[in-house]
């Protein structure tokens, strides 16, 4: 067996992008490990770790074997059949095999098969060292990294994300030879750019993570990243806050930075006039800076910048941090005086010249369809229709406004603080923004009655719009974010437990979009013309497709929560008038399904309906009545069979029309006895016509009690 030993990669490079970097150290620990994997060498991939810093790509792997093991090499050759000529002498395709595996044609083995016989060539050779092979192995791994944009430096044929500068490869503490876009491999690393710019000694390939720290590289970034979260505990603390670091710009930060440093800073206290949102939006988008409340939440005027150097003289590097930050403010601060000059509604009017979609119109005819929408939702759910018609018709407005202008991620947001400011209710000021909820997967459905109605009307628009104008998602591509739109209105209905008729409201939808949408998805015939299609039938084709695209987004929601699809398929069967009715129903079913009972229910109710199904398909058949005559029973089971169908139906009814379907299954799991005793002792398809039509009455009575919750023969 060969000998193994630790392995280092280490690739030097111009800053790589931050948003990328997590992406590319995990793909190119992914390609060292298939090249190694694929060339059969030796390598303890379990415990390989990646690394990585702005200025560098790293693998370790603790255990690497030195060569690899003998290659046993076989390659097929013609057929037998066609080996030979006319005359029985090797033909070329025979001859020109041998040659290329530079032998004989009498050295050439035969592989008889059950397809057929087939000449082959079979050898042994000796592995090759790791040194030879690891060069090729780094090469491949670099090109199978995911590059949208590589780009080219000095004279050189090659390209890679940056500029490459240096290149470590250590096999324990010996160096691998070999060279990688252009840069010859050693032992000579870099630190950190300022802080330690000399050339680095790597004695081994285990030394490396300390040799880096030594040279100011927290190169391992799980390490970098707990450093960063320590640092600005310890720096809040100090101004008396609690910071706010979400993980998104943990990542960021982790990856703009080789030696993190947190620097405590402040602004002036007149800049908290500003809507706390603006003010941290401007700082962790704009400049990465963490912002610090206080211990009730609010913002503080305190905030603390990561630099990625450990100065002598912190107090530069804090005085540039707050200068950077003062002009963002102060346009802030200016955006929020100048908005509130005018009142939100006063914007509705410019609303009619800013174009939403071509055939759907501007965004005040997309928020008159949705106030429509909002005002009979809310009928329905018993919301203040009034109320609904107003938060839909100021809806938009904040997207006209300069705040939202220079930062749109406060879309909603603003229109709160605007709305309130100008005496709008506070449930109308709440809706504005919580109908964007869900923003994003994971975050919560709107808490507000109010502001659920207006999420529904909203989505419910989005998606018959630009379903009708044919721009349905397709692939990867969803510029318009129906996916999403479609599982928020899910979610909503569901969470919000809105009982809804899903297919009425996209009926209302669809019936308040213009014609020119209707006419606007149908493609051009051959003639060039679109086809003629009454907007009627185009409504019904649409209804169709986009009930189909909300339940295939439930899908993977019920998926994530542990649902089985057999348990969805079940549910769906049936056809719920509403997402929070299927919802129920689903929980029911599965909370059956752990039932001892239930197997052999399902079992059943799948007999019942291939009986049900092939009686109503078979010529001349038996006509299945809805009615059990009792005079016609030829068995004791088929008397107590519909004696307990009868009892379970009354004992459940109740529960069925309050739609408490767990009860009504449980209940309906005690006919697992008369079931299985009807299905022992009774022959369904009896001789007489009368006792058979019966008998197949009763089953239908047995499929329609389960059928009232869900369809258990899919289980």
């Amino acid at each position: 067996m060969s000998a193994v030993k630790p392995l280092l990669i280490e690739l030097g490079t111009e800053e790589l992008p931050p948003k990328a970097l997590d992406e590319l150290s995990a793909a190119f620990l992914r390609g060292i490990g298939d090249g190694l994997a694929r060339r059969g060498i030796a390598a303890q991939l379990d415990l390989a770790t990646a690394y990585a810093s702005p200025r560098r790509l790293a693998v370790h792997i603790p255990g690497v074997a030195v060569t690899q093991p003998e290659q046993t090499i076989e390659r097929r050759g013609p057929a037998l059949a066609a080996a030979y000529d006319a005359d029985g002498q090797p033909a070329k395709a025979l001859l020109g095999f041998a040659q290329s595996c530079g032998v004989d044609v009498a050295q050439l083995e035969k592989l008889e098969t059950d397809k057929g016989a087939w000449f082959v060539y079979r050898a042994v050779k000796a592995g090759q060292p790791l040194a030879v092979l690891l060069p090729e192995i780094v090469n491949e791994a670099l090109q199978g990294l995911p590059i949208p944009r590589p780009m080219r430096w000095a004279d050189h044929d090659y390209s890679f994300v940056r500029p490459a500068h240096w290149l470590v490869m250590l096999h324990g503490a010996e160096i691998v030879d070999g060279e990688v876009l252009g840069l010859s491999s050693g032992r000579k690393s870099r630190g950190h750019r300022f802080m330690h710019p000399k050339p680095v000694h790597v004695a081994d390939a285990d030394g490396w993570l300390d040799a880096m720290r030594a040279s100011k590289v927290l190169a391992d970034p799980h390490e970098r990243r707990q450093h960063i979260r320590d640092q600005v505990e310890q720096a809040a603390k100090r101004t008396g806050g609690v910071p706010r670091l979400d993980e998104s710009l943990l990542d960021e930060l982790a990856n703009l930075t080789e030696w993190p440093v947190a620097i405590a800073c402040t602004f002036e206290r007149e800049f908290l006039e500003v809507p706390a949102e603006a003010l941290v939006t401007t700082m962790v988008t704009n400049q990465k800076f963490v912002p610090v409340f206080d211990s009730a939440g609010r913002l503080t005027e305190h905030f603390i910048g990561i630099a990625n150097i450990e100065s002598a003289q912190p107090s530069e590097i804090r005085n540039g941090y707050e200068r950077v930050i003062r002009p963002r403010f102060a346009d802030a601060k200016f955006f929020w005086d100048e908005d509130l000059k005018a009142p939100l509604d006063s914007y509705q009017e410019q609303l009619k010249s800013v174009t939403y979609q071509p055939a759907l119109g501007s965004l005040w005819d997309k928020s008159v369809r949705v106030a429509e929408l909002a005002r009979i939702i809310a009928n329905r759910v018993g919301v203040d229709a009034a109320q609904a018609t107003r938060a839909a018709a100021l809806s938009k407005c904040d997207l006209l406004t300069r705040m939202v202008g220079e930062f749109p991620e406060l879309q909603g947001v603003m229109g709160r603080y605007y709305a309130s400011h100008h005496g709008e209710t506070a449930e109308v000021a709440a809706a504005l923004d919580s109908y964007y909820q869900p923003r994003f997967g994971g975050d919560a459905i709107a808490t507000d009655r109010l502001g659920q109605v207006l999420a529904v009307a909203e989505r419910l628009d989005t998606l018959a719009g630009i379903f009708a104008v044919g721009m349905k998602p397709g692939g990867n591509k969803d510029p318009f974010a129906l996916r999403r739109a479609a599982l928020g209105l899910a979610r909503t209905l569901i969470e919000g437990g809105m009982t809804l008729d899903l297919r009425g409201s996209l009926i209302e939808a669809l019936e308040l979009l213009p014609e020119a949408a209707l006419a606007a998805g149908l493609k051009p015939g051959k003639d060039g013309k679109p086809p003629l299609l009454q907007a009627g039938p185009r409504r019904a084709i649409l209804l169709e497709e986009l009930y189909d695209f909300v339940l295939d987004r439930l899908r993977g929601y019920y998926a994530e929560q542990g649902f089985g699809s057999n348990q969805f398929e079940a549910v769906l069967a049936v056809q719920p008038g509403s997402l929070a009715d299927f919802d129920r129903r689903l929980r029911a079913v599965a909370e059956f399904a752990r039932r001892p009972e239930a197997a052999s229910l399902a079992a059943a109710n799948k007999r019942v309906a291939n009986i049900l199904r092939k009686q109503s398909e078979e010529a001349g058949a038996v006509a299945i009545g809805r009615q059990v005559d009792p005079a016609h029973f030829e068995a004791e089971a088929e008397r107590d069979l519909a004696d307990a169908l009868g009892a379970a139906k009354s004992d459940s009814a109740s529960a069925l029309a309050a739609g408490e379907y767990t009860a009504v299954l449980a209940r309906l799991s005690q006919l697992q006895a008369p079931v299985d005793a009807f299905f022992d002792s009774v022959l369904v398809n009896a001789d007489n016509p009368a006792v058979r039509a019966n008998r197949l009455a009763l089953l239908g009575q047995l499929k329609a009690q389960f059928g009232a919750v869900a369809d258990i023969a899919l289980l």
